[in-house]
């Protein structure tokens, strides 16, 4: 007979993290805290995260980046839809965003907003540009991909081809990830 010891529970069991994403960057971040054990709400507008739509090559982006996390759909230009991201994030350890730069302030749920009803949260907008002339651009990861150098590396001599996978979105999800877990120590 073996004994079965219990299941150790995941090193993020007990963490809460509200995730307004979409496409792959954000979701990528929540997928990897996810995956740790943390309790990701992904909040979606009321017709569904455009990705749930993808055809052709993105069919299993939604189903394969939103994995381990629980999706609610909140109107949120609305007073009923407000209250109900206040009391999530009122409850949560972390928040991560990213949509253009300037998205969510402009509704009212930027940081400073955030950070009024829970002064802990940590929050993390994950965006295509740093600091500087591109910094209010939305940024695709094939566009980052030609203006960073890495398609140049990738194609022939003289014909620049992207990536096959989404590789800036990915390691912009993985280091926000990474990011959190360090805000949280």
């Amino acid at each position: 007979m073996s004994s079965a010891s219990p299941a150790k529970p995941l090193p993020l069991a007990g963490i809460t993290v509200i995730e307004f994403c979409h496409t792959i960057m954000g979701p990528s971040c929540g997928l990897a805290l996810a995956d740790l054990g943390a309790e990701v709400v992904k909040v979606e507008p009321v017709e569904g995260d455009r990705t749930r739509r993808l055809g052709g090559f993105g069919l299993g982006f939604f189903s394969y980046y939103n994995r381990n996390k629980r999706s609610v759909a909140i109107d949120l230009k609305s007073t009923e839809g407000r209250k109900v991201v206040e009391r999530l994030v009122a409850k949560a350890d972390a928040m991560i965003e990213n949509f253009a730069p300037g998205t969510l302030d402009k509704m009212g749920y930027g940081y400073e907003a955030m950070a009024r009803i829970n002064p802990r949260l940590i929050y993390c907008a994950m965006k295509g540009f740093l600091a500087g002339p591109y910094e209010n651009r939305p940024a695709l990861d094939e566009v980052v991909q030609y203006m960073g150098g890495l398609a140049y590396m990738t194609g022939p001599p003289g014909r620049p081809l992207r990536a096959g996978a989404p590789v800036v979105d990915i390691l912009g999800g993985t280091f926000g990830a990474l990011a959190i877990l360090a805000a949280l120590q």
